[in-house]
């Protein structure tokens, strides 16, 4: 994928209690609901009541106020004039676009192309001193070579429906890169033995990226741990997440990206970074995982 999944649980269980990670956009999503159920009884309307006289099928009333589905604006206009209080839907929009920040489509994040993505996320980079990334399925984006990130990126074009800007996302990418120099910065990359293996590009790609993390794993500036397949994990490593400080967690699934800033949640994912990392090998234990999948791999080509 090419950007940072969206959870896909309501917790997660570390060594016996559970961490809770209900989204931030499910949480504002419930909270409008209430909103919307409080002005629609202070106007002593039923939910049949309301749907008639929008013209909305009943269900729709209880799946926006249960928080299961998302109004639109023009659906929030049409409540607040229905229950007599037309002035409240700035209000009431303006919470809309507050939620809709913390969830964005893909296809909607992609329309301008992949490069304006790209740099979104730089200057994200740019605010953070401590990014903290793990992976389970691909190598991160900051560490990819210019080969591997055109397969990732071309996702984004073949199944999110971005323009084709290929070739000016890639240059993006590796400018963001820079920021692995920058005096001030820390980063801390953990990724499972999977993203070492996964063919998810020609072997002679996955093997010029191979040897670019033995290079990358020496750097001052990073620390870089593998998980192998043999460590005992503290917990299921679902998906792949970057932390920003502790500021903000971004994710993201198939068809959408999420940030993630709640207190709870981001301390949540500090706490679940912690524990991958701490099952992770680093330094000449983390090269001779990569150098293992290298050999692997070279011995398929040759």
């Amino acid at each position: 994928m090419t950007w940072p999944g969206t959870t896909r649980f309501r917790w997660i269980s570390t060594h016996g209690r559970k961490i809770v990670a209900v989204s931030s956009f499910q949480r504002a999503r419930e909270a409008l609901g209430i909103r919307l159920r409080e002005l629609r009884r202070d106007a002593r309307l039923t939910g049949r009541e309301l749907a008639e006289l929008n013209g909305w099928h009943p269900s729709k009333i209880s799946k926006i106020e249960g928080g299961k589905q998302t109004p639109d604006e023009a659906d929030l206009e049409a409540w607040a004039r229905a229950c007599g209080r037309p002035g409240l839907d700035g209000e009431l929009i303006a919470s809309l676009r507050t939620l809709e920040s913390h969830y964005v489509e893909h296809r909607r994040l992609f329309s301008t192309g992949m490069s304006a993505q790209q740099r979104a996320f730089s200057e994200l980079e740019g605010q953070t001193t401590v990014v903290r990334n793990f992976e389970n399925v691909f190598v991160p984006g900051l560490l990819q070579t210019p080969e591997y990130a055109r397969y990732r990126l071309a996702e984004g074009v073949a199944y999110d429906g971005a323009p084709d800007d290929i070739d000016e996302a890639v240059a993006v990418r590796m400018q963001r890169q820079q920021i692995l120099y920058r005096s001030g910065k820390k980063f801390h990359f953990v990724i499972t033995e999977a993203v070492l293996r996964y063919r998810l590009c020609p072997p002679e790609v996955m093997i010029g990226q191979l040897d670019r993390l033995v290079a990358l794993s020496t750097m001052p500036t990073i620390r870089f741990g593998v998980i192998p397949f043999e460590a005992q994990l503290p917990l299921a490593p679902v998906h792949g997440f970057w932390l920003m400080d502790e500021r903000v967690v971004v994710v993201e699934n198939f068809t959408a990206s999420q940030n993630l800033t709640q207190a709870t949640e981001t301390s949540a994912y500090a706490e679940i970074f912690a524990q991958l990392a701490g099952t992770a090998q680093y330094g000449s234990e983390a090269r001779a995982v990569i150098t293992s999948a290298l050999a692997d791999l070279s011995a398929l080509v040759t």
